[in-house]
């Protein structure tokens, strides 16, 4: 559970309305070996940076990062988050941080290490900078972080009060990425359009209207141009859907709040999130679970009200993701072999008060969840049957 220091001091995201808005980094800077053109930019900020990245991820690129470490304007100290943005690693690199005297922070990485260095920054009131190394979420936009157990389930989301102070989108660093880490950027960025539009496409606020309609945008683009872009990572086409997955939904998350970021495709992942990578179970990323969210969504939407344009629109997604290589079953995250006791956790934790699966206009119960979570590649229903999805196979079997 979150403690006294982080959920008194840190929580800081409004509900019923937008009393401020974290739009965008304050610059944002992108193109091909471009490190060696920020560093002006990052002095700018702070002359001792502490950088914070995963292990692995900082040796694998260390030859690309040499401009940074090198700069002699920057004394540079590079640490690990580890295992997680997880509240024992806060505290550690907290601790590092004051010891180094850092007077900027450098995240490095996905998102976990994104979230961590901007979460850091907003403890210690320092600037923060965010250099993505996949394009696997839009963390390096938004003014959010995530903070997970050490095992890697998800507690809760932290609002941010500002967006980074500068984003360095550098194409080399993502092109190093496997290509699954894109392929799940995708699935978290087009998640924005199906739940965007469920919580606040009725929206009468003028900005609330230009997230949902900038969120449309970013769906059609990453429909039409998927595929092509990872057909040739580094090209142009690819360029385009890394710029839409890391920056365009950052830009919606920025425009509409909490009103517009999530809903229950991410309430499903936060579920996931404690039965994943537990036993024999496959450890998933965020987009791929988020990507499998959407279907149980679109799934809700048919079983509880009878909507065939979500039935149309799981239909789409189902081809979508068998192109691009998206999970559209538990079986494809690895969840198969997930007993019905942790199928039912995770569907409790979505379901949780705080859980935005509340967005949904309608109320959704563990037995609905859960049938909806075994059904994405159900078959399109007739309208007249729509309403008749029996979950009684689950129902009499879920523990009260």
């Amino acid at each position: 559970m979150p403690n006294k220091f982080l959920t008194e001091k840190l929580s800081t995201q409004t509900v019923s309305c937008i009393s401020f808005l974290a739009v965008a980094p304050a610059k944002v800077i992108r193109g091909s070996q471009i490190l060696a053109t920020a560093v002006e930019d990052i002095a700018r900020l702070g002359t001792r940076p502490l950088v914070i990245g995963g292990k692995n991820t900082l040796a694998a690129i260390d030859t690309l990062l040499q401009p940074l470490f090198k700069a002699k304007s920057l004394d540079v100290k590079k640490t690990y988050y580890s295992p997680d943005c997880s509240e024992e690693s806060l505290r550690t690199l907290r601790s590092t941080s004051k010891e180094h005297k850092a007077d900027v922070i450098i995240g490095v990485g996905g998102g976990k290490a994104l979230d961590t260095a901007k979460l850091i920054a907003h403890q210690l009131n320092l600037p923060v900078v965010t250099v993505p190394t996949s394009g696997a979420t839009c963390a390096a936009w938004t003014a959010l972080s995530n903070v997970y157990s050490d095992d890697g389930a998800f507690l809760y989301d932290v609002g941010l009060s500002r967006c980074p102070d500068l984003l360095i989108l550098d194409y080399d660093l993502v092109q190093t990425a496997p290509q699954r880490t894109l392929v799940a950027g995708i699935g978290d960025a087009i998640a924005k359009w199906y739940e965007a539009s469920v919580s606040s496409g009725n929206s009468e606020q003028t900005i609330i209207i230009a997230a949902v309609q900038q969120a449309r945008v970013l769906r059609d683009i990453l429909l039409q141009k998927s595929v092509a872009a990872l057909q040739e990572p580094g090209g142009e086409t690819w360029r385009e859907v890394v710029d839409a997955s890391v920056l365009l939904a950052g830009v919606i998350g920025g425009l509409g709040g909490a009103q517009c970021r999530t809903v229950a495709a991410h309430a499903v992942h936060n579920g996931l999130t404690h039965i994943c990578g537990h036993g024999d179970l496959k450890k998933s990323i965020h987009g791929e679970k988020v990507a499998f969210g959407i279907l149980v969504q679109l799934r809700l939407e048919e079983m509880v009200q009878g909507n065939q344009l979500a039935s149309a629109a799981r239909q789409q997604l189902l081809k979508f993701y068998t192109e691009i290589g998206l999970p559209s079953s538990l079986d494809d995250l690895g969840l198969g072999d997930a007993t019905l006791k942790q199928l039912q956790k995770a569907a409790e934790i979505a379901l949780e008060p705080k859980s935005d699966i509340h967005r949904l206009p309608f109320k959704v119960s563990l037995e609905q969840l859960m049938a909806a979570m075994v059904s994405t590649t159900a078959p399109m229903e007739a309208k007249d049957t729509m309403n008749r999805v029996s979950v009684r196979g689950l129902s009499d079997e879920v523990e009260g």
